[in-house]
């Protein structure tokens, strides 16, 4: 119908009860894997990962985040298209899913496309022969999400790729292998081998396409696939799993009124509009449930609790799209690729002038959210949830969309969404009971212009900071505006109008002359107090300048405004390129043995069962029968005395066990800690952060221990002071040691004296969540005799079994902990995991009953703390040339409230300070800064990239200060061989100076810097940085007696073989490692060789798996234990020489010779003391250097990496493909910490980065466009196994090079505007960093806002 010559949807003539004959059921059916699922006992609470993992026991798809923002919940939901017989098939995040909306739905997991005993699918098969999984736990959801898209897509191009994997995180492959595994599906990859075949049969004189990188002129080794792909299975899209015939015969569930009740909730999916409104007009408050996207987070973190549910996909008028003269009229529950492709087509079919808003409503979902939720979240939704920071509000307001809504009462109306629709933080004026039927989106003129900008910390799948849209139409055949609307999210509690500005433009000419009045408009208009949630004043208020420039340039090219050309470019963002990328590593002899497994690139032993879902990780563990949970209650102060702790409420609750608190440990049972037993396992009389655990709820199930953990009523007195930075701690001298650790060499006043030019300055990092995929997890099963069987999502097995015993003050010999595998660690769960292990220990301990525990993710990130943050003052005394003379480092690391390991971090970072730079004189201080957040612990580096980034900082202050390139002063202060370290180690197969003229080389340096140069001379507010970073790094622990392992190799009558040994298997590879190093030592063929798990009854008094460490221990254990077999076997094989192993073996048991051995190994020649600076404390160094070019936006801080090149030594490489994967992956992570990742610490001590949310990983696309990694040829390491090096943590600070790439690029900006002297740029380098360094005339104009006033505070 039309009204005023608006649209609207006509709504259905309300009927009585009476007269409609509805089906109704209160039966969910669905279909998973091709089976049928009837179940008429659903709780409406529950989510499709929920009921996948605890009703079907398919343990294969992962919890992650419980906000679909990882991924690694992800499968495939498959509907048929009654209207066109199509079926779609969607990746969905099951962590948000209602089950209740699969009814009449296909659901397909990881378990339901192929397994390791029958088949692999290909799509399984790939990720795993291509090196793509790691820890695995990512996994199954990347899997998946790859899968719906070949059923969609059988042949997608790269593009596809890109945005199938938006909504899928991965912390330690570094993405690039998941890349080359998959783009084997695409048109790009089906194109390259018909044309590489073609020059096979063609030789031509055609240039290889890396140009000078050219492999056959790079002198380090030659490029080999670390896969190969003519071994892959064939994808044939016709073998694919049906859809459900009987769901495809009968539509009888579609026609269902479903209700499905529960105790808390009910869950109404009705037919029709009419319907809707009668349960509107009952249930006012009852929530609209499309995707759940919103609601589903609203529910798990924030508590709310909605008792009655709506799912309107069913009615038409909600869910179609029509097209009239004016408008596109869209149903509020049309998906968001729904209406992507409605628009799309529209795109196609229309004049380019007709749907420019269309373009940029397209161009916006791009960057909105992942796949997954674009693939369920509504329309409808984004509007009504009312987000400041909404991705489509700015677009919907400026572009002056209508929305048409419905009452039984009111009947329907016509809304403009304008000024006035909003009333208040998510609020507007639809009513309680009226539902947003559909939006009308209009058709623009010949003479309007629209565009939108977003700018976010990460530019895919990530809330917007502030994102504008603009609407401008001007005088018919002029460049005059007519009129204009100019939206902004994220400056104000609602989406805004900028009106005043807006006005400000009529009649305005479309030049130069109008940007000084609009800009000083917004900076009026649109007023931020210095307090206002969300921080980043300065940054949010040069947005609106910025991002309106932007938009104003846009329009400027269509109008063909004359703009000078040095600009054009500010006006487009990043889009990402199609990755490429090179591995270069030395292959075997030819005369290797075909058993002798080293220096192979073979797959990890657990790939396979990882892609497929089959790999059990803690969690995944069958439950039994009288299993209980244990739920925490954390403490939500920073420091504050205990009044009182009241748990009778939680108690009453129906399902609740027990409740502990410290009131059940004798006093001298609460303490632990790895070092010193500073940490309570529940705090009592004062807590001293956030997220310290007070007591523990055990109760028959995770919902009610959870639910009764809230209930827990605690009574605080707050205290003062709350000390949170480490300037905090230093003004208050809060410190662990009044004495700092201190190392000193040479006399320090003298090499001052004697320095040309000194310096001084400071540099600062950030911390880093570890951000494991699997949290923190632990089951414990008692048995007899007090004995306890530990499961434990640990890295250091016999620590935990350790802290138990003393904490339960009960034998260590009664506890035995076990580990088959972690969903990650990065140090995270080296000495952490105990805070969760104990309570889980001590319920099961008291109630005689498994307990089980898995942290979420707030709840881990809130509790277990992260990368230690650093403050590094120095001074600096050098030459003319850049030579350094002397430095004197100051290094306070911020510890959080307990020590933990910061001691030991803290003395890593003080040896590795100078980074690969010799310096003569030292003198270094270091303090570890008490605080009251969590306490801060080992982090893959531990110390080590803190410490070198101030080397690095120290440079780059020298080379400025001299006008020099820095990397003349790197080369003229590199280490080179036989030179000793300001801790008077010796460095001996220093490979450095070769690693860095290979990447010099290998990087085409000197090329590249002149032509970015270039580049950056044309572009105004566009740059290009490049740097090269070299690192060195010592492979010990630096406490003596942990450089020790164990390890028991039991030898079966049939010839097979069972490894057993102290290290952790967390993606690394180790157990892989392990058997490569045995097939060598044993001289058999791998699939003889086993590995089961980690566990305390097998080898005890272990090291924890970290300081990269665990391969050069545990290998050197596994091949002594296997050497003595071997030397037992000897006088067998002399006997028959010609005999087979399984001959041998037989022969041997025969001769009652024992087939079980223990290997041990402990690190010789090392050993270091403070006190008089002597001694080795590392037995060996891994070298790396690393050249990356970036390119930033000086407009909003984005950028984007464009290539990196690596070059490390990793000796004899046990396995290549394996190495290459943790250079990779530890470089991304690197990447994340000095540019993305930001801890956002709010005043009174809470952490404000809970979850994927609002804490930003790197994500696919994040990863350098250009990605070649290359093993050094010719290197090998006599202190390690087989000649091989460490690799796990080495090669992370070389991602400071896109850190150091981005400064270089800001500083040709700040030089271009008059600002030629030096300035410090903290990490991480992030958006807001980068755009308010490059100081321009749009900054210029904000005055700084009160940091004393400032939402939050960096620690």
């Amino acid at each position: 119908m039309v009204q005023d010559g608006q649209i609207i949807a006509e709504t259905a003539p309300i009927m009585s009860n009476s007269a409609e004959h509805v089906r109704m059921s209160h039966t969910l059916v669905f279909y998973v894997n091709g089976k049928e699922v009837v179940d008429d006992n659903v709780d409406p609470e529950w989510t499709l990962l929920w009921y996948l993992r605890n009703k079907l026991n398919l343990t294969g798809t992962k919890l992650g985040c419980a906000e679909g923002g990882c991924g690694a919940c992800t499968v495939m939901t498959s509907k048929l298209d009654r209207s066109t017989g199509i079926i779609t098939h969607l990746a969905v995040n099951a962590c948000l899913t209602p089950v209740c909306a699969m009814h009449g739905l296909a659901v397909t997991t990881v378990e339901g496309i192929g397994n390791v005993k029958t088949k692999l699918h290909p799509v399984q098969e790939r990720i795993a022969k291509a090196h793509g999984s790691q820890c695995g736990f990512c996994t199954p959801g990347i899997v998946m999400s790859m899968y719906a898209l070949l059923r969609n897509t059988p042949k997608p191009n790269m593009k596809d790729l890109e945005i199938a994997f938006q909504g899928n995180l991965c912390r330690c492959t570094g993405y690039r292998p998941i890349i080359e595994a998959y783009k084997t599906f695409t048109e790009e990859w089906e194109t390259m081998q018909m044309m590489s075949k073609s020059n096979e049969r063609s030789p031509t004189n055609g240039g290889c396409p890396m140009g000078e990188n050219c492999c056959k002129k790079i002198p380090i080794t030659e490029p080999v696939e670390v896969f190969n792909s003519r071994e892959f299975c064939p994808y044939d899209p016709s073998q694919e799993i049906i859809f459900p015939p009987k769901l495809h015969i009968s539509k009888h569930l579609d026609e269902e009124y479903l209700i499905i009740k529960g105790k808390n909730v009910t869950w109404h999916r009705p037919k029709t509009l009419s319907e809707l409104l009668r349960l509107k007009d009952q249930y006012p408050n009852a929530k609209i449930v499309v995707g759940n996207t919103e609601i589903g987070v609203e529910v798990k973190f924030k508590y709310l609790s909605y008792p009655v549910l709506i799912q309107p996909t069913s009615i038409k008028e909600m869910c179609t799209i029509e097209e009239y003269p004016k408008v596109l009229n869209v149903g509020a529950s049309t998906t968001l690729v729904e209406m992507e492709k409605a628009l799309q087509n529209q795109i196609a079919i229309k004049p380019e002038y007709q749907t420019r808003i269309f373009s940029e409503i397209v161009n916006m979902l791009h960057w909105f959210a992942g796949k997954q939720i674009r693939n369920v979240a509504a329309v409808g939704g984004n509007i009504m949830t009312g987000s400041p920071i909404s991705d489509l509000n700015p677009i919907f307001m400026a572009a002056e969309v209508k929305l048409n809504v419905s009452s039984l009462k009111n009947g329907v109306r016509l809304i403009p969404m304008d000024h006035t629709f909003f009333k208040g933080y998510r609020q507007n004026v639809v009513s309680p009971e009226e539902i947003l039927v559909s939006i009308q989106i209009p058709f623009c003129e010949k003479n309007q212009y629209f565009i939108a900008y977003k700018q976010a910390r990460r530019r895919d799948d990530d809330i917007a900071i502030v994102n504008m849209a603009l609407n401008v139409f001007f005088e018919p055949e002029s460049n005059v505006v007519n009129k204009a609307y100019l939206a902004f999210g994220g400056m104000a509690p609602t989406t805004v109008l900028a009106r005043k500005t807006c006005n400000i433009m009529i009649r305005r000419k479309w030049d130069t002359d109008l940007l000084e009045n609009v800009y000083d408009s917004l900076l009026n208009e649109l007023h931020l107090p210095d307090s206002v949630p969300g921080g980043m004043i300065k940054y949010r208020k040069s947005l609106t300048l910025s991002l309106f420039f932007k938009g104003f340039l846009h329009v400027a090219k269509k109008l063909q405004v004359c703009l000078p050309k040095e600009i054009e470019s500010a006006a487009e963002g990043f889009h990402t390129k199609e990755p490429q990328s090179s591995q270069y590593y030395q292959m075997v002899p030819k005369d290797q043995e075909p058993n002798d497994l080293v220096g192979r690139p073979i797959v990890h032993a657990s790939a396979f069962k990882q892609a497929t879902g089959e790999a059990i990780y803690c969690d995944d563990m069958p439950k039994f029968s009288d299993e209980l949970y244990l739920a925490v209650v954390l403490s939500t102060r920073a420091h504050a005395k205990i009044l009182k702790i009241d748990a009778t409420k939680a108690l009453s609750l129906e399902g609740v066990v027990a409740f502990y608190s410290a009131k059940d440990l004798p006093e001298e049972q609460q303490f632990y800690g790895p070092i010193f037993h500073d940490d309570r396992v529940f705090f009592s009389d004062i807590v001293t952060s956030h997220g310290q655990i007070i007591g523990a709820i055990v109760a028959i199930n995770q919902a009610i221990a959870q639910k009764a953990a809230r209930m827990v009523e605690i009574e605080y007195e707050d205290l003062q002071p709350i000390i949170i930075s480490i300037e905090d701690a230093i003004k208050h001298r809060s410190f662990f040691d009044q004495t700092p650790k201190h190392i000193k060499k040479g006399d320090i006043e003298k090499a001052f004296a004697e320095s040309k030019h000194i310096l001084e300055g400071e540099a600062r990092m950030g911390g880093q969540e570890h951000f494991y995929l699997e949290t923190n997890t632990t089951l414990v099963i008692p048995r007899e005799e007090d004995e306890l069987e530990v499961y434990s999502s640990t890295q250091h097995p016999s620590e935990t079994q350790k802290l138990i015993s003393e904490v339960l003050n009960i034998h260590a010999n009664k506890i035995v902990v076990k580990v088959k595998r972690l969903g990650g660690g990065f140090g995270g769960k080296e000495s952490r995991t105990a805070i969760l292990a104990l309570p889980v220990a001590l319920a099961a301990y008291k109630l005689k009953k498994p307990v089980r525990c898995m942290f979420d993710r707030d709840e881990d990130i809130m509790t277990t703390g992260t990368r230690h943050p650093f403050l590094l003052k120095y001074k600096v005394g050098f030459d003319d040339n850049g030579a350094i003379k002397g430095i004197q480092v100051y290094i306070y690391n911020n510890a959080g409230y307990s020590r933990d390991l910061s001691s030991a971090v803290l003395e890593r970072a003080m040896f590795h300070f100078e980074n690969s730079y010799k310096i003569p004189v030292v003198d270094v201080y270091g303090f570890m800064c008490k605080t009251n957040i969590p306490s801060n612990t080992a982090f893959r580096g531990f110390g080590g990239p803190q410490g070198m980034f101030v080397a690095e900082t120290m440079i780059r202050h020298i080379a400025e200060y001299l006008n020099k390139d820095p990397i003349e002063v790197q080369e003229l202060n590199l280490y080179k061989e036989g030179d000793t370290t300001h801790y008077n180690q010796k460095l001996i197969n220093c490979t450095l100076r070769h690693c860095w003229e290979e990447c010099l080389l290998s990087s085409n340096y000197n090329e590249r810097l002149a032509q970015i140069q270039k580049y950056n001379k044309e572009n105004r507010y566009k740059k290009k940085g490049l740097a090269i970073v070299p690192t060195k790094f010592g492979i010990s622990f630096t406490v003596l007696f942990l450089n020790q392992a164990g390890a028991l190799i039991h030898v079966y009558t049939d010839g097979s073989v069972l490894i057993s040994h102290g290290g952790v298997e967390m993606g690394q590879g180790l157990h892989t490692k392990m058997i490569q190093v045995a097939s060598r030592s044993l001289k058999i063929k791998p699939d003889k060789i086993h590995i089961i798990e980690t566990a305390t009854d097998k080898v005890p008094n272990t090291s924890a798996t970290a300081a990269s460490a665990a391969s050069d221990l545990n290998g050197m254990a596994v091949m002594n234990a296997c050497n003595e077999i071997m030397k037992r076997l000897k006088p067998v094989i002399d006997k028959k020489p010609d005999g087979t192993w399984e001959e041998w073996i037989k022969m041997a048991y025969l001769e009652r010779i024992s087939l079980s051995a223990t290997g041990f190994y402990k690190t010789p020649d090392i050993g270091y003391s403070f006190e008089t600076n002597t001694g080795n404390p590392f037995n060996y160094f891994t070298y790396g250097v690393a050249c990356s070019e970036v390119e930033i936006d000086c407009l909003t801080g984005d950028h984007q990496v464009l290539q990196t090149d690596i070059v490390m030594d990793l000796g004899e490489s046990l396995n290549p493909a394996i190495d290459i994967g943790q250079i990779e992956g530890a470089f991304v992570q690197g990447y994340g910490l000095f540019t993305l990742e930001e801890l956002v610490y709010l005043r009174n001590g809470a952490l404000a980065t809970r979850g994927p949310g609002a804490y930003k990983l790197p994500g696919f696309t994040d990863i350098p466009e250009t990605f070649n990694v290359s093993l050094l040829k010719g290197a090998s390491n006599p202190r390690a196994v087989y000649s091989s090096k460490a690799v796990g943590e080495p090669p992370l600070f070389l991602a400071s090079s896109v850190f150091f790439a981005i400064r270089e690029a800001i500083k040709s900006a700040r030089q271009e505007y008059g600002l030629k002297t030096y300035f410090q740029l903290d990490s991480p380098a992030t958006a807001a960093r980068i755009r308010l360094a490059c100081i321009d005339e749009l900054t210029e104009k904000i005055a700084e806002p009160d940091i004393q006033r400032q939402w939050n505070i960096v620690a």
